[in-house]
């Protein structure tokens, strides 16, 4: 699981603790597409009364990651394919802007240092063929990417859109080809970015979301996937 969804215990309210811990088993799959539980249920295995887990629910409702059915408490949504694409589009959208954003910064090199470790630990998982490891330091390059842009809005909508997708991410990547050519891509766009270039670092980050758009739709369809 990303760093950006461990359960943190110290200085949490009820509601935030119950709201990361349900974000953490959905993200993680312990709760998978369409699982079903009720509140009572749900506030009983937190060890929480009922009102911290409705704010909780209400939250990640909100964010799409599950319903809240009358009488029947929440349901974790699937992602259909077309919800996938769709997710990838606005992707697009606001991570090219957050690139604009940060490149026109002139940030110096010690700022711009954990983006280009990320880079370098994806190069190394890519030569060992580490997956998991290739996709922790991708995460993290894209947490890095918004937040240094310093739009804090824009921060908190890529946040919730790759949210949605970060299940549907972990199963995809494991049939899509070795990511040798988005590696590559990430390169370029640090490099365009550490020089303070940003319709290069913007126009190659285009075109990267668009390959990775793609290889999402041929995985989609080779593999016929009706959810993840």
């Amino acid at each position: 699981m990303s760093e950006q969804y461990e359960v943190e215990e110290a200085g949490l309210s009820r509601v935030e603790k119950a709201y990361r811990k349900l974000k953490s088993s959905i993200l993680g799959n312990e709760y998978p597409p369409g699982y079903q539980a009720l509140e009572p249920e749900i506030a009983r295995s937190l060890g929480v009364s009922r009102t911290p887990v409705r704010e909780a629910l209400i939250r990640l409702e909100a964010e799409k990651l599950i319903e809240l059915i009358p009488r029947r408490g929440m349901r974790v949504l699937p992602l259909v394919p077309a919800d996938i694409i769709e997710i990838s589009q606005v992707l697009t959208g606001l991570e090219c802007t957050a690139v604009e954003l940060l490149a026109k910064q002139n940030l110096g090199a010690d700022t711009l240092m954990p983006m280009k470790d990320s880079v370098n630990e994806m190069q190394q998982a890519l030569s060992v063929d580490d997956i998991d490891a290739w996709a922790h330091a991708e995460e993290k390059f894209h947490r890095l990417l918004v937040s240094l842009s310093g739009n804090k809005r824009l921060a908190i909508l890529v946040g919730t859109v790759r949210a949605q997708a970060h299940r549907a991410r972990n199963i995809t990547l494991k049939l899509r080809p070795k990511p040798s050519s988005s590696t590559q891509a990430y390169v370029e766009v640090f490099d365009a970015i550490a020089i303070g270039d940003w319709e290069k670092a913007k126009a190659r980050h285009y075109h990267l979301r668009q390959e990775i758009t793609d290889i999402l739709r041929q995985v989609l369809d080779r593999y016929q996937l009706p959810h993840l």
